[in-house]
């Protein structure tokens, strides 16, 4: 197997409208996660640990911010040996239409995957988090002698109505595709275990190109790979399923679609934890991003007699700086500041943020660049929060640049505490 004949397509055109406010200015794949990352470094990360070097990425909606990330923090490859991580915008080459679904997005490329002459194309989504090596995937995909192999992770069979679940007989050859069906297809000798599609596949060259020109023909397509392509091609070709390995190394596997606020909180947060689900933390699978030149974090004002800046069971990235105040289960992306005297709990700051005085925030994601004025009061009261910013449904309050903080009474002991903290040196940041 020659890895330099792989073509991967990675699909970065994602709205994310349920994640919405926070890809009001950004694409999906381009959302911060775990402190200095993207979600897109996590796919992209997979294919660098894989071998996979020669790299398509087609962008659509509000991808300035994304375009920039890979520009600075993916130019790792070497052109000279023919190697690739490239930007694919709509260019309009097959009609007047921007993507129309995820194979089509594939389809309006076709001109660029065929100059690389490919003998397989991988097809990836820019928006999940987890670990896995695609090389391992493909030994698999040639050695069932597969036209089309897809990955699949086993699920309970009542999370089914979430996935695009596959159904496979005994050798792991798949005889049936259906998205998100309320009764689905069990596992062969697992009764209660389902198998979801992970928008993970690999194509023969020519068979992905047979597929796509034939769905474009198809007025009443919706020109998606899970509704259109997979159940057509499993009618006429040899398509199998592999049993997604994790190289996470926890006992259970780990995949995201954090397509929701409060998926995308509750994953944040379990990276809070001594021993997460999902490691970030592990040498032999680098995890790769830009990373700012800032400089290393720091926890000051810590004189005697005066409240010292601390963050207990939390992520700090670079560049920040947490100045007499405490900080309690919380990420921080690189460059936030928090001024004296706040308390922050179970939050995602994200970079450039900065939080004034007396501050205390909540079970909140604070979106980039926003300053949180002195005093602001933000997830202790939902029906006031609710007036000024997006609350989720399990409570979480997600605040803008646009939005207007709500500002909370000082307590006088609190005032008091920082009169005598100024009165006996130099006031902090």
């Amino acid at each position: 197997m020659n890895l330099d004949d792989i073509l991967v397509i990675l699909l970065a055109g994602g709205a994310g409208e349920r994640l919405y406010p926070l890809t009001k200015e950004r694409a999906k794949p381009a959302v911060y996660f775990g402190g200095p990352y993207r979600i897109i470094d996590f796919t992209l990360s997979n294919c660098i640990n894989s071998g996979l070097r020669r790299i398509f990425i087609a962008t659509q909606y509000k991808s300035l911010s994304l375009n920039r990330h890979i520009r600075m923090g993916w130019s790792i490859v070497s052109e000279e040996l023919g190697e690739f991580i490239e930007i694919l915008p709509p260019q309009k080459r097959v009609g007047e239409h921007w993507y129309l679904g995820t194979a089509d997005a594939v389809y309006q490329n076709l001109y660029s995957i065929l100059n690389e002459a490919p003998t397989h194309v991988i097809v990836l989504s820019g928006d999940h988090v987890y670990k896995m090596d695609y090389s391992k995937m493909l030994h698999f995909h040639l050695d069932r002698g597969a036209d089309a192999t897809l990955a699949a992770i086993e699920v309970p069979r009542s999370e089914g109505p979430r996935f695009g679940i596959v159904t496979v007989n005994e050798e792991d050859r798949v005889i049936g595709f259906q998205e998100k069906p309320a009764d689905p297809a069990p596992v062969p000798g697992s009764p209660d275990t389902a198998l979801g599609s992970m928008g993970v596949y690999i194509f023969r060259a020519d068979v992905l190109i047979r597929a796509l020109e034939d769905d474009a023909a198809r007025a009443e397509s919706e020109h998606d790979f899970g509704k259109n392509i997979m159940p057509a091609l499993i009618q006429t070709v040899p398509v199998f399923c592999y049993r997604f390995y994790d190289e996470n190394k926890k006992a259970a596997k780990y995949w995201r679609d954090i397509g929701t606020l409060d998926a995308y909180f509750e994953a944040s947060m379990d990276l809070c934890q001594v021993n997460p689900e999902f490691n970030l933390y592990d040498p032999e699978w680098p995890l790769r991003t830009y990373q700012p030149q800032a400089p290393p974090a720091k926890f000051v004002f810590a004189e005697q007699g005066k409240r010292c800046g601390q963050a207990l069971d939390s992520v700090i990235s670079s560049g920040c700086i947490i100045s007499g105040s405490t900080v309690r289960g919380s990420i921080l992306c690189p460059n936030v500041r928090v001024h004296s005297f706040c308390d922050i709990e179970q939050s995602i700051l994200m970079p450039g943020v900065r939080v004034g005085r007396h501050a205390r925030i909540r079970r909140a994601i604070i979106d980039r660049d926003v300053l949180i004025p002195r005093g602001a009061l933000i997830g202790f009261n939902l029906e006031e929060d609710r007036r000024r910013h997006t609350v989720t449904d399990n409570g979480v309050v997600v605040v803008t640049a646009d939005d207007e903080p709500l500002i909370g009474p000082i307590s006088e002991e609190a005032l008091r505490f920082e009169a005598d903290a100024d009165r006996s040196g130099p006031a902090p940041a």
